[in-house]
């Protein structure tokens, strides 16, 4: 068996497996190749061992022998992490997935979620309900790493971040140590993982506050995209009701069945519309979107709130680049940098989405939680996506420019969308005064660094 340099020689996998009566996979095992994989397929890593724990005990003992035998350890939700880290290179990756207990509590409208669940299997439950709590916008995405870096999705403007859900959660420490952590129990952890990502423990469950949202008034609308119509949606958005979040997909739009055929090879916007209130109240907000131009394709109408998970997941890609960052400023001469830069694009495949903050996201103070970027009024993010390897260059050098080409506005970038771009795009995510306390959490509960495959705050 194969390890990494910075790996031990001997991977106790038949240990693991008898803590684990056999919910391990190791390489040989028929599982394995699909297993290991991640949604973004370019991290083709190898693990000694992926380990589908069922509940908080189990994964305190992978977690003990991760400690104990010296081996990496990477923590996977859904396999989303934009830099890769729920896999390993010849370490132990912890697999969430086998974890979806949910347990809704009606009268008080909490409920309790074991990590593994997605977006989408947890909106769908509670749904049947007419409750929700916001998460993002990808239905496959997991509640566990979506919810430590913040949430930001669909009721952002109505109900804030996931985080801003959040009453109290368990976490197993590098320790071992099984703590619930709320206001009153370890505030300080608490505070923490409501923003600081997977650097505390690995968060086995969380005990959400739904709200009322059934019938919303959402879906895609798409829209030729010129500087104009680009600049009015934004400023749409941005003026519209709370209960109305939307973020702007705008692409070239490659062969798509629902485009005319027209449209093919043009800038067009897809617009993601979700109303979260009154019907008529939402067809009246969404109507001036509409009038901004002939719309293309408009699928916006009245819908469950669980359907508009429905048709977001696409093929994973198999090579992407991507940079993100908060701005200021979506003006004009922002949409004439976009639509500039788009078509100078070489990728199959070229976007730039705006996703429109405020609301009650920007009603919460910013030293509430380590997600410190309340009152940011946008969140800009662009990327390539192609098939050969060998163009990582080329497009890494255009999503850069792009990228900073769109700078308006103090640094500061959401850490949910962080790729490996190293320490300093790190420290971006936290401003001075809540990275250094996120540096004494971290040092008082992983000194050791035990869980440093995230977006990483070492301890002192």
């Amino acid at each position: 068996m194969k390890s990494s340099p910075s790996q031990p020689n001997a991977m106790p996998v038949s240990r693991l497996r008898e803590a684990l009566d056999g919910r391990v996979i190791a390489p040989g095992d028929d599982a394995y190749d699909e297993a290991r994989r991640v949604f973004y397929r370019s991290f083709d890593r190898r693990p000694a061992a992926i380990v589908r724990p069922v509940d908080s005990a189990e994964v305190a003992r992978v977690v003990g022998l991760a400690r104990d035998s010296g081996f990496e350890l990477a923590v996977r939700s859904g396999g989303h992490s934009l830099a890769g880290h729920g896999a390993s290179e010849g370490g132990i990756v912890l697999d969430l997935t086998a974890m979806k207990a949910l347990d809704v509590d009606l009268e008080q409208r909490t409920a309790w979620a074991q990590t593994g669940l997605t977006a989408g299997e947890y909106t769908t439950a509670v749904g049947a309900h007419g409750l929700a709590t916001g998460f993002g916008d990808t239905g496959s995405v997991g509640i566990g790493g979506l919810t430590l870096g913040g949430g930001v999705g669909f009721l952002v403007r109505k109900h804030g971040l996931t985080i801003d859900h959040l009453l109290a959660a368990e976490v197993v420490t590098a320790d071992g140590e099984l703590l619930r952590v709320d206001a009153r129990s370890h505030p300080d952890l608490f505070w923490a993982i409501r923003g600081g990502g997977g650097n505390f423990g690995v968060a086995t469950r969380f005990q959400f506050r739904l709200h009322p949202v059934d019938t919303v008034v959402g879906g895609m609308l798409v829209l030729p995209a010129s500087p104009a119509v680009i600049a009015g949606f934004v400023a749409l958005a941005e003026a519209a009701p709370e209960e109305l979040s939307a973020i702007a997909n705008v692409m070239v739009a490659p062969p798509m069945p629902f485009l005319p055929a027209e449209a093919q090879g043009e800038p067009v916007l897809m617009g993601l519309l979700a109303y979260a209130g009154d019907v008529e109240a939402g067809q009246r907000a969404v109507a001036p979107f509409r009038a901004l131009a002939t719309p293309l394709a408009d699928m916006v109408k009245p819908m469950p709130y669980p359907e508009i998970y429905v048709t977001e997941d696409g093929p994973a890609p198999e090579q992407e680049v991507a940079r993100s960052r908060f701005v200021d400023e979506a003006g004009g001469d922002v949409a004439e940098a976009i639509v500039e830069h788009l078509r100078a694009s070489t990728a199959p495949l070229a976007v730039a989405q705006l996703r429109v903050l405020g609301g009650a996201m920007a009603r919460v103070p910013a030293e509430a939680t380590a997600f410190a970027h309340r009152r940011r009024r946008f969140m800009a993010v662009v990327g390539a996506v192609y098939e050969r390897a060998e163009e990582t260059p080329v497009h890494e050098a255009w999503v850069s420019r792009f990228a900073a080409s769109l700078g308006r506005g103090s640094p500061g970038v959401y850490v949910g969308f962080l790729g490996d771009e190293g320490e300093a795009r790190v420290r971006e995510a936290y401003p001075r005064s809540t990275w250094e306390r996120l540096v004494a959490v971290k040092s008082r509960y992983d000194p050791t660094n035990l869980f440093r495959l995230n977006q990483n705050v070492p301890p002192v």
